[in-house]
């Protein structure tokens, strides 16, 4: 049975108090904070937030890739430190702040990828038979966060339909299903409420196979030249510019082609508020807040925020528009 949860991303932690809450909880103690909390739960909390002995996520290795003069626009990037310590990871707590803190115990050796389903030829490959397979290109992206913030990031992938057609879909093969790694002796989140927010785990997502094959849709290993940090997603994550972030699953060990529309773990939580396509769109609001405009991470200050309008598949329109001709987008949202 699919446990639901009314738990959404922006609930936990609301992107305007997210500074301020920190600044309170400094002044007011962790264990103030927790006392709200059932006591098992306190318990459990403090010994996460107070841990000493957390490996802290490591800085990536240089990467060899080639800049694409295709997808590299002219637009100014996120600060490096801005794509790396500010995340929505919930395997590694809730705050934007905790994955760069407490993402260093995700192990990434020998990870393998399984690629299954509807394809004649079902396939597994580590990382270094991925990296020798698909040559790097460094593509610049927006990213749009259905929080209503935006970066501009430059990610090292290779088009997810190479891998795909690696493996040969089959005529049968009209959806792509995504599943996050399921460790929760070393993804805390997956274990607990109070750390991972309730989701339903693992994290899945899930596109139609003509969005999974478009030239647009990114698996990407590294950011900034090197190669993905933990809390990024490592060693490989999807990227789809033209949707909400949450959309862009990370750390992925497996992918199935299948016939159905596959199960997406935001739309399992809350399906009024979180659909299947998640386009980024400005005239179809979240519920609880308006999607008209998108704050840039890296402006500073909390009264003098830099907001940009938001643009129509987050500016993508020219190259995926047709892909929805026909479609609604307000009842497909």
């Amino acid at each position: 049975m699919v446990r639901k949860t009314r738990l959404t991303e922006n609930a936990v932690t609301p992107e305007q108090l997210f500074y301020q809450r920190r600044k309170i909880l400094q002044a007011l103690g962790i264990s103030a904070a927790a006392l709200t909390l059932p006591l098992h739960a306190q318990a459990e909390l403090l010994s996460w937030l107070t841990g000493g002995d957390k490996p802290k996520a490591s800085t990536g290795k240089a990467l060899a890739f080639t800049p694409s003069a295709n997808y590299h626009p002219n637009l100014p990037l996120t600060p490096e430190e801005k794509v790396i310590g500010y995340n929505n990871f919930y395997e590694f707590g809730l705050d934007k702040a905790d994955p760069a803190a407490n993402a260093g115990t995700l192990k990434t050796e020998g990870w393998k990828i399984r690629i299954s389903g509807e394809v004649a030829k079902p396939i597994t490959l580590d990382m270094d038979e991925i990296f020798k397979r698909f040559p790097l290109e460094e593509r610049i992206y927006r990213l749009r966060c259905v929080e209503a913030w935006s970066m501009v990031i430059p990610w090292l992938g290779f088009e997810l339909n190479k891998l795909l057609k690696l493996a040969e879909p089959t005529s049968k093969a009209r959806y792509v299903a995504f599943q996050t790694l399921y460790d929760p002796e070393n993804m805390p989140g997956q274990n607990s409420r109070y750390i991972g927010g309730g989701l339903d785990y693992p994290y899945v997502e899930g596109l139609r196979m003509d969005e999974a094959m478009h030239p647009l849709t990114l698996l990407t290993v590294g950011v900034y030249g090197k190669a993905l940090p933990n809390q990024n997603g490592a060693p490989i994550r999807l990227i789809v510019p033209w949707k909400y972030g949450f959309k862009s699953i990370k750390s992925i060990v497996e992918i199935k082609l299948v016939e159905q529309q596959p199960p997406t773990t935001w739309n399992l939580s809350a399906p009024d508020e979180y659909g299947f396509y998640a386009n980024v769109n400005p005239q179809v609001d979240h519920p609880r807040w308006s999607q008209a405009t998108e704050r840039i991470i890296g402006s500073s200050g909390l009264l003098d925020v830099k907001r940009q309008p938001t643009l129509l598949f987050n500016g993508y329109g020219d190259q995926v528009a047709s892909l929805y001709q026909g479609l609604d987008l307000r009842s497909h949202f």
